[in-house]
């Protein structure tokens, strides 16, 4: 999408604390990727070089990508992957996928394959040890997918240990709470993508927005034509929340749908990790 819709990259660099981290991991770095949808539409070249040059000019201990690297078709997969392939990381780079990755019976596959052949490890369901037994990282099918299934996972670990998560869906932490996750990373809400200063998000208003405008008028315009269901916890849309114990992060992400953004930049999230 044109710079003028996006509006101009945003690095948020944040540390996020937690109880019982190793000596060894203290100040090790993070940068998460969010919600790419490269379809030739939502996302530019440019834009996308400039997150992957940040990306590597903050080197990061493990990169972790949050999901829809896509929008329908898994076609543009293959266009994506050349420029992610320039992504630098000491420990590799870890993903999950999002709800847009599983749009077609297919796509899972494609976008999977598409990123393995890459080297980027692809969770569904499963937990990796990138940066040690010390923190384990899970990463989950998407929520909206039969298979999200967090109580088959969690369970395999020791609670008495650090744990990250890496999930498309931010209300999955809501599920998450019964368990130790001391921090998860997500996107899926673009951060509600039109924001008024001191009010907030746009979107939570939309339908009694909608429901105002004539009928007439809306069947113009196609984000007028119905409502529509991004998330249950409009309070989590974007930048980091404490939930009991568990910390939860979510990304606004990169891509942008029509009519663009506003207050909400496109983001590139760089977290160091200190002990608590």
């Amino acid at each position: 999408m044109h710079r003028l819709l996006s509006g101009p990259l945003s690095v948020e660099r944040l540390t996020v604390k937690i109880a019982g981290l190793s000596a060894s991991l203290q100040g090790k770095k993070l940068v998460q990727l969010s919600d790419f949808h490269y379809d030739g539409l939502r996302l530019s070249d440019a834009m996308l070089q400039e997150a992957i040059a940040v990306t590597n000019q903050a080197q990061p201990d493990l990169i972790l990508l949050t999901g829809d690297y896509v929008t329908t078709t898994p076609e543009p997969i293959h266009q994506l992957t050349p420029h992610l392939e320039k992504l630098q990381s000491r420990h590799g780079i870890y993903a999950i996928l999002g709800n847009h990755d599983l749009y077609y019976k297919n796509s899972q596959t494609v976008i999977t394959q598409a990123l393995t052949n890459i080297g980027i490890r692809v969770l569904w369901n499963e937990i990796a040890y990138p940066l040690g037994k010390e923190l384990p990282i899970v990463g989950l099918a998407d929520y909206y997918s039969r298979e999200f299934n967090p109580a088959a996972i969690f369970p395999q670990l020791d609670p008495a240990k650090p744990c990250l998560a890496i999930v498309h869906h931010p209300d999955t932490a809501h599920h998450l709470q019964a368990w130790r996750v001391d921090l998860q990373l997500s996107g899926h809400t673009h951060g509600g993508q039109i924001v008024i200063p001191g009010l907030g998000a746009v979107l939570p208003y939309h339908k009694k927005i909608i429901r105002k405008i004539p009928i007439r008028v809306r069947r113009y315009f196609p984000f007028l034509r119905k409502e529509f269901f991004i998330v249950r916890h409009w309070e989590w849309l974007q930048g980091l929340h404490r939930l009991g114990n568990n910390q939860l992060y979510v990304n606004r992400g990169l891509g942008t749908y029509f009519p663009g953004r506003i207050f909400c930049p496109p983001e590139v999230t760089v977290i160091t990790l200190e002990t608590e």
